[in-house]
């Protein structure tokens, strides 16, 4: 059985923690596999947003304490050899549009990856925690990367304290973007992928790798490489569907080409 599923229907992967009799902790095998399934959506072509969720009743405890691999990966590149961006909650390269449907609690390495998607929608039964600093471990990339979600009080309430946040604070904070019953939860999460799908694939990827990188640019250098893009994705075939279909007053049909 796999660890992590992946499905594709109307260009929507949806990506899920398939360890539930473990509460979903990340462990080496299924941290492998997590790493695999962010891969495949990197480079499937008809996949075009995703939604990362998991089985049972907890989105993800965190690392298995019981597997040294589930914390840090034994794949190249990994804290025994040399830290770098090995994985999709450290930082892979994928401008492709995410949302993370979070039920139950979300805790440690499963709250890290979860920041890294575009979109956080979550059940009102869910729960986010840093647990590392009362284990005495200190927190990386999600020391790196909550202050620009939340700012840096709301931040440093989860990463110091190590304590349990509601779905509710998570939300009144900004790090929870939309909140839905649990029995929501999951159609909630369809229904904005189907929204998304409904943009020009390669227009969006453009448009948030612009967003991406340009936030760690100058003003002008920022400038110059989305004029830059501008110009990939205005060579593209979409763009000429696109056109089409405004002056055919129909929906444009996507190729992603």
């Amino acid at each position: 059985m796999s660890l992590v599923t992946y499905e594709v229907r109307d260009h929507v992967a949806t990506i899920t923690l398939n360890r539930p009799q473990a509460r979903n902790a990340i462990n080496g095998a299924l941290r492998n596999d997590l790493n695999a399934a962010w891969e495949r959506f990197r480079g499937d072509e008809d996949a075009w947003v995703a939604i990362l969720t998991a089985a049972g009743d907890v989105f993800c405890a965190g690392a298995d304490l019981t597997d040294s691999a589930g914390a840090v990966g034994t794949f190249a590149g990994t804290f025994w050899e040399k830290p770098t961006v090995n994985s999709f909650e450290s930082g892979l390269e994928l401008f492709k549009p995410t949302i993370a449907a979070v039920h139950g609690p979300c805790v440690g390495y499963g709250l890290t990856g979860v920041l890294f998607c575009d979109f956080v929608i979550a059940s009102t039964d869910a729960v986010f925690s840093f647990p590392e600093v009362r284990l005495g471990v200190a927190t990386i990339v999600g020391a790196l990367r909550l202050p620009q979600r939340v700012g840096w009080a709301n931040a440093m309430e989860l990463l110091l304290t190590g304590a349990p946040m509601s779905a509710e604070r998570a939300h009144q904070i900004g790090l929870v973007w939309r909140l839905c019953d649990p029995e929501d939860l999951q159609t909630t999460a369809r229904d904005w992928a189907e929204i998304l799908t409904a943009a020009a694939p390669l227009a969006q990827r453009a448009t948030k790798e612009v967003a991406w990188r340009g936030a760690e640019m100058g003003w002008t250098e920022a400038v110059r490489f989305g004029e830059t893009m501008r110009k990939v994705v205005g060579a593209t075939a979409d763009v000429t569907e696109g056109l089409t279909a405004w002056r055919e007053k129909r929906p444009p049909r996507w190729q992603a080409r």
